[in-house]
């Protein structure tokens, strides 16, 4: 089925047909929180089915159940089909579904946030629309690099040099730690084995990284595309957030994957970026990172809140959903 049977979760030996009835979509209140879920889970040559609030799995193997509400991202591999219903479960849930390609070196998601408020998004757009602000921002993710450092005067081409020197440092240690031989980093995305065994890995363990911040990212309410330090990309600002955890959490868990000689380096990566991810607490961590980010002034139960309003050129705001036809103008 996949890699990951490690999730503990219970065969269910039920059949998933077409006859089973849509469900009551869960309150909002009700969800469980992003940065409380499971970080991942990845199945590949299967059939995603609905059953009531969860989904199934099911392969030659059997049949799996997954409570949705607790998922953060699925991750389909090649050979995987996915029922409408399903779909429409994991939506009403809150999580993220991403396809990716063979061995899970492409990336291609859709989502729908846990939050019914735009007001992380509002904010993310007015300040990557704003030079000064752009740049304020781009230099606290860049300040979460360098914690003992002062970067607020650094021009972009200069936090750019230091960060590729840092990551650079970053491979040559685990290199040495580990006693992987680190040349740079090279893959092909249309042929994933071409790669060296550490390139592979890193490939597997990035886009891990990438589909756990693309869901937080859309969980959150934000837009993936509109990034501070990457730019011109539907994913742009997913590539911002991973940057924060490569050293600390994909790089080494790279390494320590490839010493081990796995027969299936990108099963083996996956299942040990799943127990580094819940160890680090990194999903708990995004949703800070991203809501510090964004949201001074914004009190963040308010941000998941029902917000929908009408805009006023002279208020700001005004309530929706009530009629202003006899109102006199002006």
């Amino acid at each position: 089925m996949s890699d990951d049977d490690v999730l503990g979760l219970g065969k269910d030996a039920s059949s998933e047909g077409g006859a089973t009835p849509s469900v009551v979509p869960p309150v909002l209140s009700d969800l469980v929180r992003a940065d409380e879920r499971i970080s991942f889970a990845y199945f590949e040559r299967c059939v995603v089915n609905q059953a009531e609030n969860a989904i199934t799995i099911t392969d030659d193997e059997g049949t799996i159940r997954i409570p949705v509400a607790t998922l953060g991202v699925l991750m389909l591999g090649p050979g995987t089909s996915i029922s409408h219903k399903a779909m429409a479960t994991i939506g009403e849930n809150g999580a993220s579904v991403i396809w990716v390609g063979e061995r899970g070196v492409r990336m291609y998601a859709s989502g729908r946030p846990l939050t019914h408020s735009s007001r992380l998004l509002m904010r993310q757009a007015s300040l990557v629309s704003n030079t000064r602000t752009r740049l304020a921002v781009a230099r606290q993710m860049y300040q979460l690099r360098f914690p003992d450092e002062d970067v607020s005067a650094l021009t972009m081409q200069q936090l750019r040099g230091r960060e590729g020197a840092r990551i650079r440092k970053v491979y040559r240690f685990w290199s040495r730690e580990t006693g992987v031989e680190w040349k740079h980093r090279e893959f092909d995305p249309d042929d994933f084995d071409t790669g060296s065994e550490i390139n592979k890995a890193l490939s597997a363990a990035h886009v891990c990284l990438y589909g756990v911040a693309h869901t937080v990212i859309v969980a959150l309410g934000c837009s993936p595309g509109l990034g501070f330090v990457h730019t011109g990309h539907e994913r742009s600002f997913v590539y911002d957030i991973a940057d924060l955890y490569k050293a600390e959490l994909s790089i080494p868990v790279a390494f320590k994957t490839a010493v081990m000689h796995p027969d299936d380096i990108g099963s083996a990566t996956r299942k040990n970026m799943r127990d580094a991810l819940y160890d680090l607490s990194v999903v708990k961590r995004m949703v800070e990172d991203i809501t510090g980010l964004f949201s001074a002034g914004i009190d963040q139960d308010e941000s998941f809140g029902d917000d929908l309003k009408l805009w006023d050129e002279k208020s700001g705001e005004v309530a929706a959903g009530r009629q202003y036809s006899d109102e006199s103008e002006g």
